[in-house]
């Protein structure tokens, strides 16, 4: 076989290797966003933390609003090795105490709104309520926060987005990176109504919006 031969035979090897398929960015309606700035409007200042992987997008649209803005990448940080302890069941868990010693460490009623996005249908189960509980804390009296839940028609190959605000009541999702030292986050569960609202029972209401995309957004007030 001569040079010329071996080398379309290593393109035709090359094409007929598949290629992952990266998930799209998707742009979708959130009335959630859009309701939660009515509520904060003329408030004064305001105090607001985003849960989610840092977008400078969010940032940016809050401070021109006036906000004080933080950011905590509570999923990246629920992944640290010194978190992982074995529990009753003799299972490796993340430690729900360890973690919040290391972060959501804030004030009482220091903030008037949080952007939780969907991190409670990726974060370890052994997490997600003591977070909640913390953030409840957090907000002070009235405060509100912003939950995305995937619907029970997601699957196991849902993909762990970066929401972004592309607008009052608009949301740019990108699929956050694999490669690095991010790791590749997987949907845990699917909350049902009646799940939703036990989880956050200690706020005194909730709303819900649902969209067409399988996912729900819920408002919810101290």
């Amino acid at each position: 076989m001569d040079m010329l031969q071996r080398l379309r035979g290593s393109r035709a090897a090359a094409k007929a290797t598949p290629v992952a398929a990266v998930p799209p960015v998707v742009l979708r309606h959130s009335s959630g966003l859009l309701e939660l700035t009515r509520a904060l409007a003329g408030c004064g200042s305001i105090v607001l933390l985003d849960l989610g992987a840092t977008s400078p997008n969010n940032i940016a649209y809050f401070t021109e609003l006036g906000y004080k803005v933080y950011s905590e990448d509570v999923l990246g940080a629920s992944t640290a090795p010194e978190l992982r302890v074995v529990n009753g069941e003799g299972n490796s868990a993340a430690d729900p105490e360890l973690f919040l010693q290391q972060s959501l460490v804030y004030s009482e009623g220091t903030f008037d709104a949080v952007l939780c996005w969907d991190v409670a249908d990726f974060m370890e189960e052994s997490l997600v309520r003591p977070v909640v509980q913390r953030l409840w804390a957090s907000l002070k009296p009235g405060g509100v926060l912003l939950a995305i839940f995937h619907s029970r028609e997601a699957g196991p190959e849902t993909v762990c987005g970066r929401y972004h605000i592309a607008g009052d009541d608009s949301l740019e999702v990108r699929p956050l990176a694999s490669g690095g030292k991010r790791p590749v986050f997987q949907l845990q569960r699917s909350f049902h109504n009646r799940h939703i609202e036990n989880l956050y029972r200690d706020f005194s209401s909730v709303k819900f919006f649902l969209a067409r995309d399988h996912m729900r957004e819920v408002l919810l007030v101290k």
